[in-house]
């Protein structure tokens, strides 16, 4: 099994030195976030993931989770940790205390989603996209809405999902063939088939809150007609209480090269009750909140599988004996292979790549708390517009080098184990379409040169302007 020690001294380093951003430190409402208080969560951090989190990685990867008679069962030992995980609090960790909260900045959840993702990510998936959809309901939906369904979410009782993906479309949502038809009550009645929908079902919690984008039956075809729903598994009751089976069923879930503890499903829609988030036809820009979030996280979860291809690498390069070195003092027989230049040059790409991951990630954590909660509404923007530029560079950058670094470890490891017990085998898995991540940079990119330059929003007009002011050069 892997072993792992959460770097609490390299956060600690980064939230004490960089924290004079003058921006960052305008926020009222996080000037009680001292370092002593952040040591106290990062110790604490450790020692559930150290202790508690890390071991289901190899249970999960041996013993992957599976559909038996329409519902997920998770790998064993996962109940166990989950409620001991929710009873800790951290779910809770960076949720607004009006909801069951703790109130910490994402500077401090950051960190956590490291470790965890450190420690196993199939485990740590079951809970991510619940503050996804914590995020993406407490800024779009009613008031109603938000005090039925947040404050179980943000305990941990309940989960969420991210439902985008369709066997006919994956980033070109416009294609979505999922209907929802509005009743005579103010719900809809959802109709259609969502894949890849990572923890769309599980035996941990009590609910699934899935946030699903359909198309009402009046809309336009295309973006333009996407609306979001929020579609629970089982109904909610008027007092808050669990009630029947909602029209939501697991058709199947992947096999998969690795986070084979993680459910990966098909759900199907069978007129489930759903209950529209935002403004009818916009549902697009408002999943973006859930979704944008998450493109960093899967940046983070690169950084955290990384951190711990490292660690083993260079405990086994301490204690693993090859061949000799060029400069070699020994007399009694082969060298540590972390006498090896070679070796040393990859176990020092490593750290170096990790480290500077690191620090990006915190700074982009603060800008993310100052385009939510600055007080200045250009600030704010500022703060967005980085944010936005920002987010597929980290999930495409952090995952691609995670692979790229979990290689380099598995090479320092060599054949002296089988593939299935090498002790960085579970953590590697293969990363996102980081392609598409590309197209939004440039989308990004070309939005806000156009905005700067007054040459129009539309792609066609404004690549005419570009080329006559080019000219006029």
């Amino acid at each position: 099994m892997p072993s792992y020690t959460a770097p609490v001294e390299d956060m600690l380093f980064l939230f004490e030195k960089l924290r004079d951003n003058k921006k960052y430190n305008e926020l009222e409402k996080y000037k009680e976030v001292s370092s002593d208080l952040v040591k106290d969560i990062l110790e604490e951090a450790a020692k559930i993931n150290q202790n508690l989190i890390l071991p289901l990685a190899k249970i999960g990867d041996e013993n992957p989770a599976v559909l038996e008679n329409g519902v997920v069962r998770t790998p064993p030992g996962y109940k166990e940790a989950y409620q001991k995980y929710i009873e800790d609090g951290w779910t809770s960790l960076s949720c607004d205390p009006k909801y069951g909260g703790q109130g910490m900045p994402k500077t401090v959840s950051a960190f956590f989603d490291e470790m965890l993702s450190s420690a196993s990510l199939s485990f740590k998936l079951y809970s991510e996209l619940s503050i996804g959809a914590y995020n993406c309901i407490n800024h779009h939906a009613s008031e109603e809405i938000k005090n039925r369904y947040l404050p179980k979410i943000v305990e941990g009782k309940w989960s969420g999902t991210m439902c985008l993906t369709e066997p006919v479309c994956g980033t070109d949502l416009g294609l979505l063939k999922t209907k929802a038809e509005k009743q005579s009550d103010g719900t809809y009645k959802l109709s259609g088939q969502k894949i890849f929908i990572t923890s769309g079902d599980q035996d941990l919690t009590e609910n699934i809150i899935h946030l699903v984008i359909a198309r009402a039956t009046d809309s336009p075809a295309g973006t333009k007609g996407i609306s979001l729903f929020l579609v629970p598994k089982f109904a909610v009751n008027e007092d808050g209480s669990v009630g029947p089976r909602n029209g939501v069923s697991t058709g199947s879930i992947e096999s998969k090269m690795g986070i084979k503890g993680s459910a990966t499903c098909v759900l199907n829609f069978d007129g489930a009750t759903g209950y529209m988030i935002g403004k009818k036809d916009k549902g697009l820009s408002a999943m973006f909140t859930m979704m944008n979030l998450e493109r960093i996280v899967v940046g983070i979860q690169g950084l955290g599988i990384s951190e711990i291809a490292y660690q083993n690498s260079l405990a086994y390069a301490k204690e693993r004996k090859q061949g000799k070195t060029n400069n070699t003092k020994s007399s009694n027989g082969a060298d540590l292979i972390i006498e090896h230049a070679d070796i040393r040059r990859s176990l020092l790409n490593m750290k170096s790549i990790i480290e500077g991951e690191r620090a990006l990630c915190f700074w982009l954590s603060q800008q993310t708390e100052v385009s939510l909660n600055h007080p200045n509404e250009k600030v704010r923007q500022e703060a967005s517009d980085f944010v936005s530029l920002m987010t597929p560079v980290v999930k495409s950058l952090f995952t691609d080098l995670g692979m790229e670094i979990t290689n380099d470890a598995m090479q320092i490891h060599g054949p002296d184990h089988p593939d299935s017990s090498r002790p960085v085998h579970p953590h590697t898995h293969p990363p996102g379409h980081c392609k598409s991540s590309f197209s939004i940079i440039f989308r990004t990119i070309f939005k806000h040169f156009c905005q700067k330059f007054g040459l129009g929003s539309k792609k066609s007009t404004c690549l005419m302007k570009i080329k006559v002011v080019a000219l006029d050069k």
